[in-house]
């Protein structure tokens, strides 16, 4: 999508809720603090993705939901389709489903699960992706492979006549998928180890943010317009003193404080800086799609006050 497309900001909220009402109220926060799309993630040791969202749909009448992102090797395509319509309908049309193929190793063995290599997990996505959609369209599928699925369908109705998908990731192949199957595409800017932090930072600048673009771009071919750009910005600090900040938030990425100064996925300095650099991302990248995590909400709320 162009540079023209109208903004759209996310926020993906981690932390496990204490309570009902606890968690309700940090929806109606986000209601409130202009965001678009609240999104939970796939891990243990949080809440699982669906129900969590269900609960939200009834105290806001605004928000979309969506999932930032769904570990593929925790799911069965036929399961997934059934359990996503089933939120679609509940949710009044407005879930986004989005799709990554899961890394950290530790889950895996916590759940019981067999830890496959990254190649096999990111064949299952590539599988399971074209799969949940056809399912969620109504079809019966069958098919050999991975799943080996036998005259499959969910046999039920959503509310959007298509639930836009999102596949996120940095490698080449993860986006091929997304350029060829998704609504949505996002990056991340680092290729995930087998742990829950970056493994390494390969395209974490600006140059690496267009790299990836691009390859999206040309996997997509002529539906490449039609794929929305979204960028998973990892902290936003508005501050006077964007130098020594810098180098705090550094640290966590063990790279330079120059290059976190310079990098798409990190937003430091005043809320002036802060909107151009949404503007760098929309205007120069065709960006169009900012999510955040909910500990940095407040800050980039002050910034989208300014962009609208």
């Amino acid at each position: 999508m162009g540079a023209d497309q109208t903004l759209r900001f996310g926020c993906v909220a981690r932390d496990p809720g204490e309570s009902r009402a606890a968690w309700l109220e940090r929806v109606d926060r986000v209601d409130h603090d202009g965001y678009d799309v609240l999104l939970l993630p796939d891990h243990l040791g949080i809440w699982p993705p669906f129900s969590p969202l269900v609960a939200a749909a009834e105290v806001t009448d605004r928000l979309r939901f969506g999932t930032q992102v769904l570990n593929i090797e925790f799911w069965n395509p036929v399961l997934l389709a059934r359990e996503a319509a089933a939120v679609d309908v509940l949710t009044d049309g407005r879930l986004e489903l989005g799709f990554g193929a899961g890394h950290a190793e530790d889950e895996f063995r916590a759940a019981g699960l067999r830890y496959p290599p990254g190649g096999e997990r990111v064949d299952h996505l590539a599988e399971a992706v074209p799969l949940v959609r056809r399912l969620l369209a109504g079809e019966e599928v069958t098919v050999d492979g991975h799943y080996g699925l036998v005259n499959s369908a969910t046999r039920l109705r959503t509310s959007q006549k298509r639930v836009p998908v999102m596949v996120g990731g940095n490698g080449d192949r993860v986006l091929a998928i997304a350029g060829q199957h998704a609504d949505i595409a996002s990056l991340v800017g680092f290729a995930s180890g087998t742990g829950h932090g970056p493994r390494a930072l390969s395209h974490f600048d600006w140059d690496g943010l267009a790299d990836r673009i691009g390859y999206v771009r040309r996997a997509a071919a002529e539906r490449a317009d039609d794929i929305e750009l979204s960028v998973l910005v990892q902290a936003v600090v508005i501050t006077d003193d964007r130098a020594g900040t810098g180098e705090k938030v550094a640290s966590s990425f063990r790279l330079s404080p120059e290059a976190v100064l310079e990098s798409p996925f990190v937003m430091i300095g005043s809320s002036e800086a802060l909107v151009d650099h949404v503007r760098r991302l929309q205007h120069d990248h065709g960006v169009s799609y900012i999510t955040v995590f909910e500990q940095f909400a407040q800050s980039l709320a002050r910034v989208i006050e300014r962009l609208r």
